[in-house]
């Protein structure tokens, strides 16, 4: 008898059991669950769950920080809120409203610290002014006053942090063990804040504020120069010292000066590139009268096109309340310069001419070239070179004679520069920019941008050219700079203005 293939055999018993009735096959194989359906669910990436994670905690810490992370302290006569904000270049930042704000360099950290001046305190306030003996004991007061409102501060910030973080976490995740997590990421953050700025925490930043604001308040705000360099002891007291200056302009009514110049110093005031600017003479005038001046230095283009009809835009230079030493720019010409020497407290100096004036000498030499159209002459790199050569024979043989020169004067950085070693400091322009360098054999060369905004060239591109100004604090007896600042008005001379505070790399403490 044949054998049956084995796949016919199967095929038989599929038949078979298909015939047979279904309560026969359900006793046979018993009753089968279906099964389940496989859903498929997207899980995110680790990567992804952890960067949503940080943008919850950073949110929620910076929602704490604006709604509770404040407190409110009284430093001295002022009542003051201190409050941590979210920032790339951290620092600390004063807001005396409404004269301006004190920025400090104090520490690098992506947190910044906020003190706002809220108000002054009449009877505190009252009290210093009818005993002045009681500021000796200010910086004791202000120290103790500023280390109990930063350690509340601190306190308070990681509760805001953590609370924030926390409950955003909540309301995103509605998880508690993600919600804590988040709590938790916040505080360790705000930790690593806490100790990158006590790592790069920096108390000198107070030598050298950067004020904004009314150019009235700047003087007073940022305090003298002299007393900053040389009594400089802990920060505490500097800190007093910028609450003392903030008493004093609050204050108006009261019997103590705004701002006392130090004896010891000169103070100089450096201006260039006016351009037929009006705006610039009452800019003048009022850094003259708010500085206590000694003496103007205008290295130049004072004009736009040197001709006889612009002579009247001088005629104010008498009236701006300082001696005026000035040396021609490539926009002055001969004529310009004639009817400079006319001018009563006008002081030109010229091929290497010398001048004492205010207690410094002075000397420099006029712009060999005239382009009022903007043209370049050839040979106009030779001829400075030329220039600042016979302004360097000239110094030598000052000094020779036992009058050495303290301040140099030339309108293009590139005949300053060729007196390099022949004297301690050289002044220019035309640049229509600051600049401040110490050069290969020891000479400071100061830049000054254009104190008329480039004049009517201001009109001409997007925004207009700011207003710049630099005061020189001369220390009275050695004839050196002990520190400057610089000053930067808004464009085609607006009231606000950027005051920063600069030390020579050998004054600093």
């Amino acid at each position: 008898m044949a054998r049956v293939p084995a796949a016919v055999l199967n095929v038989r018993s599929i038949l078979n059991t298909l015939r047979r009735p279904p309560r026969a096959l359900a006793r046979q194989y018993g009753r089968r669950r279906p099964h389940p359906s496989v859903e498929l669910v997207h899980q995110p990436h680790p990567w992804a769950r952890a960067l949503g994670l940080v943008a919850v905690v950073l949110l929620g810490a910076w929602l704490g920080l604006l709604i509770v992370g404040n407190v409110r302290v009284p430093v001295g006569p002022m009542n003051t809120t201190m409050t941590l904000r979210p920032s790339l270049t951290g620092g600390t930042k004063i807001n005396i409203s409404p004269l301006g704000a004190l920025q400090l360099d104090s520490h690098q950290a992506p947190v910044r610290l906020d003190v706002n001046v809220d108000q002054l305190d009449p009877e505190r306030s009252q009290a210093l002014v009818d005993h002045p003996e009681r500021l000796s004991g200010l910086q004791d007061e202000v120290a103790t006053d500023v280390e109990h409102g930063t350690l509340d501060l601190a306190l308070r910030s990681c509760v805001a942090v953590v609370a924030g973080a926390t409950a955003l976490g909540l309301a995103v995740y509605r998880r508690p063990r993600r919600a804590l997590a988040a709590g938790g990421l916040a505080l360790t953050l705000l930790a690593a804040c806490g100790g990158t700025a006590y790592a790069t925490w920096n108390p000198e930043s107070v030598l050298e504020p950067k004020f904004s604001g009314l150019l009235s308040s700047a003087p007073s705000l940022v305090g003298n120069a002299r007393s900053i360099v040389t009594e400089f002891d802990v920060y505490q007291k500097e800190l007093a010292r910028l609450v003392t200056n903030v008493t004093k302009l609050y204050d108006v009514t009261s019997t103590l000066p705004a701002y006392q110049p130090d004896p010891t110093t000169i103070r100089v005031l450096h201006v260039s590139d006016i351009h037929l600017n009006p705006a610039s003479w009452k800019i003048i005038a009022s850094l003259v009268e708010q500085y206590k001046v000694d003496v103007i230095v205008d290295s130049g283009d004072t004009m736009d096109h040197g001709t006889a009809a612009e002579n009247g835009f001088l005629d104010p230079i008498p009236d701006l309340g300082a001696p005026y030493v000035w040396v021609r720019g490539n926009h002055d010409s001969l004529t310009t310069q004639r009817y400079m020497e006319g001018l009563k407290g006008v002081h030109v100096l010229d091929n290497g001419k010398a001048e004492t004036i205010a207690g410094l000498r002075f000397a420099g030499i006029g712009d060999p070239q005239f382009t009022p159209d903007r043209s370049t002459n050839p040979g106009a790199d030779e001829s400075q070179a030329a220039a600042g050569d016979r302004l360097a024979a000239a110094l030598r043989a000052q000094r020779a004679a036992g009058t050495p020169v303290d301040l140099a004067i030339a309108h293009e950085p590139s005949a300053a520069r060729e007196v390099d070693g022949e004297v301690p400091m050289t002044l220019s322009g035309h640049l229509h920019h600051q600049e401040m360098e110490v050069m290969k054999k020891g000479t400071r060369l100061r830049v000054e941008g254009s104190t008329g905004g480039s004049g009517l060239r201001a009109v001409e591109g997007k925004y207009p050219d700011p207003i710049e100004a630099s005061i020189l604090y001369m220390d009275r007896d050695t004839r050196r700079l002990q520190a400057w600042d610089e000053i930067r008005l808004g464009g085609l001379g607006l009231t606000t203005a950027e005051v920063s505070r600069h030390l020579p790399e050998d004054k600093q403490p």
